[in-house]
């Protein structure tokens, strides 16, 4: 044996084990060293921002209490959403709130370790380093936790530092902001809660930001009601919210789909039958809906309340679009509902005689002419036209071409949307012939709205008919000159002659009212309640003499007018404009012991949290006493009651076991027609009439209120009637505490016959029947 060369094999082999132990105890202290001291600086200068080098974190405060942007929800009175104002569409979940399915889903899919890891899950991350420096993709190391990080405080995009411009750097700086954030959220948040934050502060996609409002666009649902398909489909969004949407890419949202099924199954959440079944579905997207300020209940309403919210808003350092706000309306969604299928009923039906009655001619007609050129001015009123001249110039040959070049666009048609080709001069022609319509329903008593509708579609035709538009109220503005006699002492069985009336006019001259059929009058008497039932213009003329205009103002303004009223003599047959939302409150008052409560539509606000920002109170005052008030619900029920009057021919239903006033009202060339309906519970006002004034029928008789508004009135109240869950209930008036000065049963006085005088509306209404829509 050499013994000299086993001492030496002994010796290298010593020297071996001895370099080894040297670098094993030097990579120790360099992992000491990073991990214990390099490691700590380093999270402490990015926390801290060192001089600038790694962009701000969130505050102590931010990260304790996250936000996001939520959108504002408007609520019906009956507990249903009418719609949201949002910059983004989202609003907050509970964990509770989400379907167990969804939430096995989502931890299958996106992060199955969830419960086991501390906002950074170390074999996930590892697995992902490895598959980058590999190039065999093996799925991300961002947990549900970290994802969450990135969606609160955008650690991609904001804050960002002077290291980000370095290569390399950028993408460690964010990951090492995201844990830390991570750790954060874990500390001071339970897993459930980090789940429902994650899924409200996702998009889906669609307009859809968070879990709800997602569930509710693609599937109608609320999350609670989510199962493993649906749940699939949503959570497969998250890995590209275009490149997997069911309505933009079907094939590839099929295949997320089935591929995040299988990671369910996997986890054990469902049986191979199950998976097979799921696999094979089609994806159900009958309840799509993406959400906007068109579609749904009350789009008027919530349009014009917009305007009020944003003004409270303001003044309260709220932000209407951000910050989550709930409130409350006095609107119920099932009388909105009816009020909306009651307009769509009539309104389709109306149009079809309307375009009958018109043929090839066209219906803006001015003194029994047509306008000339009146789509050209129309037109040049667009903002279409504005941007045609300041590309072409105001007199170009261009711009003529361009206002009549066809293109294709989608319309509105009462049969619903269709596509067609149509140049800006054939649009103007098109939805200027449609007849518009606006109604308000208002409980008189506490004065809240209970249902609005502006008009016919709001996507096509934005003008508000209820507050926003003005009309001449004709008809329906003689109950305030029968309340100012009403009120200065005379009954209503007082009887007047039906005889010419004559006004001296301040500037000269004079002014004689006509009735409907341009006669002046029979020389019959009549009790002034029969005069207001059969609408007979020198009943009402002779009492604005009486009283005088200066009076009739007053009263109107007390009761609840608020638009400006000229003090002349045509004032009673209606001149001066006024919207439906003011006539609608006048009219309360009669119902309401003589209280004028202003119309309102929101009864409080609450924060995102539930806590109550403000509540709202109806504004009142005592306008006129309760037997002024008595007296002119009597005087309301003659149209009803009285023969001849404007309202015999409503529905008989109706009228059975109830006390129903109501009132006609028709301009001249019946440019608009209206029609108020007063019960103890509702008051109602309805208009309807054309975009313009000048369009309307070719005569007086097809376009007057009773055929025109009154039909809407009835089959809403009709419908309103039938739902008992409602609590709207027929029968009589309140009557006042103090009882009656004047004795209230006129059927003693001789009666006009209906052939005596042809009333304002009357005579003319018992020709309309239902037979009228059906041809």
């Amino acid at each position: 044996m050499d013994f000299k060369n086993i001492l030496q094999k002994f010796r290298t082999k010593s020297t071996k084990k001895s370099k080894g132990f040297k670098f094993a105890v030097l990579a120790l202290w360099i992992f000491f060293f990073i991990v214990v001291i390099l490691l700590p600086i380093y999270i402490l200068t990015v926390n801290v921002n060192l001089f600038g080098l790694y962009g701000g974190m969130p505050s102590l405060k931010a990260l304790e209490n996250p936000e996001n942007d939520l959108s504002s929800e408007l609520i019906s009175a009956d507990g249903v959403s009418l719609g949201r104002y949002f910059r983004y569409n989202r609003s907050q979940v509970t964990y509770d709130e989400l379907s167990p399915e969804l939430v096995n889903t989502l931890l299958s899919s996106e992060d199955h370790r969830f419960y086991k890891h501390p906002g950074i899950d170390f074999q996930g991350l590892i697995r992902a380093v490895v598959g980058k420096l590999t190039f065999n993709y093996a799925g991300g190391g961002s947990t549900i936790t970290m994802q969450l990080a990135e969606n609160l405080f955008n650690t991609m995009t904001e804050n960002e530092g002077s290291l980000y411009k370095i290569n390399g750097l950028k993408q460690i700086i964010i990951k090492t902001k995201e844990w830390m954030i991570a750790a954060h959220l874990e500390r001071n948040f339970t897993k459930e809660e980090i789940i429902a934050m994650y899924f409200n502060t996702v998009s889906f996609g669609s307009n859809a930001y968070g879990i709800k409002a997602a569930a509710e666009t693609f599937f109608g649902k609320q999350p609670s009601e989510l199962n493993y398909d649906e749940s699939a489909v949503l959570v497969g969004l998250l890995q590209g919210t275009y490149a997997f949407s069911p309505v933009y890419n079907y094939e590839s949202s099929v295949k997320k789909r089935n591929q995040v099924l299988g990671k369910i199954y996997r986890h054990g959440h469902i049986t191979q039958e199950v998976l097979d079944s799921l696999r094979t579905s089609p994806i159900d997207l009958e309840s799509y809906d993406v959400a906007n300020q068109n579609k749904g209940l009350a789009t008027y309403f919530r349009t014009v309340i917009r305007r009020d919210l944003i003004e409270w808003s303001e003044q309260n350092g709220y932000d209407l679009w951000e910050d989550g706000l709930k409130i409350y309306t006095t609107i119920d969604s099932r009388m909105q509902r009816y009020a909306e299928e009651a307009v769509t009923e009539h309104m389709s039906k109306l149009q079809e005689l309307f375009d009958d009655h018109w043929g090839d001619r066209n219906p803006w007609i001015n003194e029994g002419k047509e306008i000339p050129n009146f789509l050209e001015s129309r037109f040049k009123r667009t903002e279409h036209y504005r941007e045609l001249v300041k590309k072409y110039g105001r007199d170009s040959d261009s711009l003529k071409i361009m206002m009549n070049k066809p293109r294709k666009m989608t319309v509105f048609s009462w049969g619903g949307e269709k596509d067609t080709l149509m140049s800006p001069l054939d649009s103007i022609n098109y939805y200027k012939r449609f007849l518009q319509t606006g109604l308000m329903s208002m409980d008189p008593h506490t004065g809240h709205i209970k249902a609005w509708v502006g008009g016919i579609d709001h996507k096509y035709f934005k003008y508000d008919h209820v507050k926003q538009g003005k009309r001449q109220p004709g008809s329906t503005f003689k109950p305030f000159v029968y309340g100012t006699a009403i009120e200065q002492g005379y009954p209503p069985c007082f009887e007047v002659p039906d005889v010419m009336v004559t006004f001296n006019l301040p500037e000269g001259g004079t002014w004689t009212t006509p009735n409907s059929d341009g006669k002046y009058g029979t020389g019959d008497k009549m009790t002034i309640r029969q005069g207001m039932a059969r609408s007979v213009n020198t009943i009402t003329s002779y009492l604005m003499k009486e009283v005088t205009p200066k009076n009739v103002v007053d009263f109107a303004h007390r009761v609840g007018i608020e638009s400006h009223l000229d003090e002349v003599p045509s004032l009673c047959l209606g001149v001066s404009d006024v919207c439906i939302y003011e006539l609608v409150g006048a009219y309360s008052t009669f119902a309401n012991n003589g209280i004028y409560t202003k119309p309102y539509y929101i009864t409080r606000i609450e924060d995102k949290n539930g806590n109550v920002i403000e509540n709202f109170v109806p504004k009142t005052r005592q306008a006129i006493s309760q037997s002024t008030a008595y007296k002119m619900l009597y005087m309301l029920r003659g149209g009803v009651e009285e023969r001849g009057g404007t309202s015999v021919g409503i529905d008989r239903e109706l009228k059975i076991n109830n006390e129903v006033g109501g009132k006609t009202g028709t301009t001249n060339n019946a440019s608009d027609g209206w029609y108020m309906g007063v019960t103890k519970d509702l008051v109602t006002g309805v208009w309807v009439g054309g975009d313009e004034r000048s369009i309307h029928f070719r005569n007086w008789i097809s376009g007057q209120g009773g055929r025109t508004a009154r039909p809407i009135w009835e089959k809403y109240m009709l419908k309103v009637y039938n739902d008992k869950d409602l609590a709207i209930e027929k029968g009589p008036f309140e009557r006042p505490i103090g009882g009656i000065d004047v004795n209230l049963d006129c059927s003693r006085y001789n009666q006009v016959s209906s052939d005596s005088t042809e009333a304002d509306e009357g005579e003319d209404e018992q020709m309309w029947d239902d037979s009228d829509f059906n041809n």
